[in-house]
């Protein structure tokens, strides 16, 4: 079903592009209403525009927050063109046909962020616009919306190619889009609220999708929601998959945990390898000695600006993406030498308050696990304390195993990750396949310490290490077999803290 533009609403926030717009609607013969700052804007150009008040007999009115809302601007827009009831009320109340709405909104959510006065966010709550926008989406077998300046050269060329003559098909993609850009609005708009009284709801949106490759396996459909351009510069190599998207997330989760310069190499989520040393080079050195083996075709991030001497030791690595938060030209120059390298600048860092992840028939939601324990939170239990230096090699483990799948077991020794292991259903696994780890890539763990994410309900993983050459421990605690634990820390001479953070990841 066909339909010829004859006359278009235009009340528009941002005025960008709009003056071709309007200039090819009055080319076209086409009638414009509008109202305040646009029609203004419209007569500048030289081009004939009919106040709505002509049509409402109406001014605008409490401080332009009524404008629109009138009976004849909604019956123009709302009428039904082959309803005979509709087009008698229109002709009796002297209701004009309105063919075409092109209208935005007030920037409410960039209001919030630029951390303005609750009465300046108020006032960006658009009510005039979002019901025009809603009554045009409603009505597209007779209207159609242009919601965003986003379309605006989608309008131009319809008008340019059709003559302003528009199909059903046309109308209903345009107002599927204006439905999506209110309920988006209407979500910002209520996280806003209740930030105050934080009912119990999940409303999450995101107008932005890509299409991925391919999701966690080939047969799998994938799709990242977001805005990734936010966070990263991509300054080289193939598109970012499913599977990078993952392990990127948790290597800049991690790298964030770090002052010192710290380089952290991923596999499937995991660290493989860890350390921080006085230079960023020396720490990559360090990290990649960490695990050989398991750091192939892994992710790379630093929290240091790369140099040209650590992108060559990288560079003998085949390796999927490196971050760090800026590249020297040289460096950059030596990794782009490998066309399907992703090279990530990251220009800020993630500080989600939130997890989420769907399951069952719903949608699982908790605040994102910023805890790290240090020296301020160690309760020693046992005869010996631990040295300094254990204390700073003890609070670096903490940040390792935070990040390991559990049940994790992290074993470090002068803040290198010299053995580790994760995922495992039992953490007297994970201990020894730690220890066999650490020895199989030479690591001397006599003077390391061990951190464990949840508590040792079973005195044998104290046993163990302590047989390998472990001499400090933290855990959470919380065990009612604590005190066994903490004997035989005693009988071998180990230093242990309690933390009372459990750091399970699932």
């Amino acid at each position: 079903m066909q339909k010829k533009i004859k006359s278009a609403l235009i009340s528009v926030y941002y005025k960008d592009k709009l003056d071709l717009l309007v200039k090819e609607l009055d080319k076209s013969g086409i009638k414009i209403y509008s109202t305040g700052g646009t029609q203004s804007f419209i007569e500048g150009l030289g081009i004939k525009v009919t106040p709505v008040e002509e049509i409402t007999s109406y001014p605008s009115i409490l401080g332009g927050r009524v404008k629109t809302l009138h009976p004849k601007i909604f019956g123009g827009i709302l009428g039904r063109r082959d309803n005979e009831s509709d087009i008698k009320e229109m002709a009796q109340y002297e209701i004009p046909e309105i063919d075409l709405v092109i209208v935005d909104l007030y920037p409410f959510d960039e209001t919030v962020k630029a951390r303005k006065s609750e009465e300046e966010i108020i006032e960006k709550i658009d009510i005039g616009g979002i019901s025009l926008i809603r009554a045009a989406a409603k009505n597209f077998k007779d209207t159609l919306v242009i919601s965003s300046r986003n379309d605006y050269e989608n309008l131009l060329q319809l008008l340019q190619d059709k003559g302003g003559v528009t199909d059903i098909e046309q109308r209903k993609l345009f107002a599927a889009k204006a439905f999506l850009l209110s309920s988006h609005y209407d979500t910002l708009i209520f996280n806003y609220f209740n930030r105050s009284f934080g009912f119990e709801v999940f409303k999450k949106s995101e107008l932005q999708g890509k299409v991925l490759r391919y999701g966690e396996n080939p047969h799998q459909r994938g799709i990242f929601y977001g805005n990734l351009y936010e966070i990263f510069d991509v300054l080289n190599g193939k598109e970012l998959s499913y599977n990078n998207l993952v392990d990127v997330d948790a290597a800049v989760n991690l790298i964030a945990e770090f002052e010192e310069p710290t380089v952290a190499i991923m596999k499937h989520t995991n660290s493989c390898g860890l350390a921080s040393r006085d230079s960023i080079c020396e720490a990559y050195k360090a990290a990649f000695a960490c695990d050989t083996v398991s750091a192939f075709g892994g992710i790379i991030a630093t929290n240091r600006k790369l140099d040209l001497a650590t992108a060559t030791e990288m560079n003998t690595l085949f390796f999927e993406v490196v971050i760090a938060p800026d590249y020297d030209e040289d460096a950059l120059a030596l990794l782009k030498s490998k066309k399907n390298r992703i090279i990530l600048r990251q220009k800020q860092k993630v500080v989600a308050a939130k997890v989420s992840k769907s399951l069952l028939n719903g949608i699982l939601e908790q605040d994102a696990d910023r805890k790290t324990e240090g020296k301020s939170d160690f309760k020693t239990v046992t005869e010996k304390a631990p040295s300094a230096e254990q204390i700073a090699d003890l609070t670096f483990a903490i940040i390792a195993v935070k990040h390991l799948k559990s049940n994790g077991i992290a074993l470090v020794k002068n803040k290198q990750l010299i053995g580790s292991n994760c995922g495992q259903t039992s953490r007297v696994d994970a201990l020894q396949n730690a220890i066999r780890k650490a020895t199989e890539f030479g690591f001397d763990l006599h003077g390391a310490v061990m951190a464990s994410d949840a508590f040792f309900p079973f005195p044998d993983c104290v046993t163990i290490s302590a047989q390998a050459g472990v001499t400090a421990i933290a855990q959470p605690g919380g065990s009612i077999k604590d005190t066994d634990s903490i004997e035989a820390a005693n009988m071998a001479g180990q230093a242990m803290v309690l933390t009372g953070v459990r750091h399970f990841k699932h």
